[in-house]
């Protein structure tokens, strides 16, 4: 019964990839470019492309379980030749951003949304994995930060309760791997509500350095962000940490509350990735 890992080269993909190896389960690692995979020795790959359905059948091929990184492109052909390979059950990466009122619209949320509709309309026993944001989006500062420069942004006290990425792959595993979690949907995030000022400053302990935060207006940070991504991302970025700017993120489900395990927090994560703020 293998179960295939979608979009394997990235962080929670590996990560499962790695898990389900180390309990001896048959595990194929999918990627779009699959001679860039790093795997364990004995671990399969596959070419997976979500928008070219002719690579389907072949990653499909023995499988029970996948673990779907969501993209709308394909995604009707992908249900369709996962159901003729026999597959029974998809856990799919997907984003808590889907709850938002305007997620039909809303360029983040709708690219998600569209795999959940898709997937549920489907024969396919689904679990959807709903996370909030990553602890790994700091990354983003890390320019700035490496250089010694301010760290500038719009909303400095917008508060969030970032899920470490490995806490997301326990989460993906157990799912994939046990029956507990099966059919449900499941927001998740780290273990406590902290804003970007804080975090930063997090940062500067783990760093032992200061790190300076600039507040800028609004529209200063569209006209920079725009520089690296399309302006309705922007928006609905900026308009998500507003939102978050009044208060406590609440709190969804964690390795804790589905596990028993208590989450990685925060501060682990930038000790464990502080090589990446160094400017080097």
């Amino acid at each position: 019964m293998t179960i295939l890992i979608t979009g394997a080269r990235g962080k929670v993909g590996r990560a499962v990839v790695d898990r389900l190896h180390s309990a001896g389960l048959p595990v194929r690692a999918a990627s779009a470019r699959p001679a860039e995979l790093t795997v364990p020795a004995g671990v399969e790959t596959a070419e997976l492309v979500l928008d070219r359905p002719e690579t389907f059948a072949a990653a499909l091929r023995g499988v029970r379980q996948v673990f779907l990184y969501p993209q709308p492109a394909g995604i009707h052909d992908l249900i369709e030749a996962a159901e003729a390979a026999g597959v029974e059950h998809v856990v799919l990466l997907s984003s808590s951003s889907v709850l938002a009122p305007d997620a039909e619209s809303d360029p983040l949320a709708s690219h998600s949304l569209k795999v959940e509709r898709a997937l549920a309309d489907s024969g396919l026993t689904c679990t959807f994995l709903r996370p909030d944001a990553f602890a790994s989006n700091s990354l983003g500062w890390a320019w700035p930060i490496g250089r010694s420069m301010p760290v500038q942004l719009a909303y400095p006290d917008a508060q969030i309760a970032p899920i470490h990425p490995e806490d997301i792959a326990d989460i993906a595993a157990l799912a994939l791997t046990g029956d507990s979690l099966t059919g449900r949907a499941l927001t998740l995030t780290g273990s406590e509500s902290i804003s970007f000022r804080e975090q930063l400053a997090v940062l500067a302990e783990t760093l032992g350095r200061a790190v300076p935060v600039e507040h800028i207006t609004r529209a200063e940070a569209e006209e920079q962000m725009g520089r690296h991504m399309p302006a309705p991302m922007v928006s609905s970025l900026l308009d998500l940490w507003e939102a978050a700017d009044h208060g406590p993120a609440a709190l969804g489900e964690t390795t804790e509350s589905l596990l028993g395990v208590p989450a990685r927090t925060y501060r682990q994560w930038t000790r464990e990735n502080a090589d990446a703020f160094t400017g080097h």
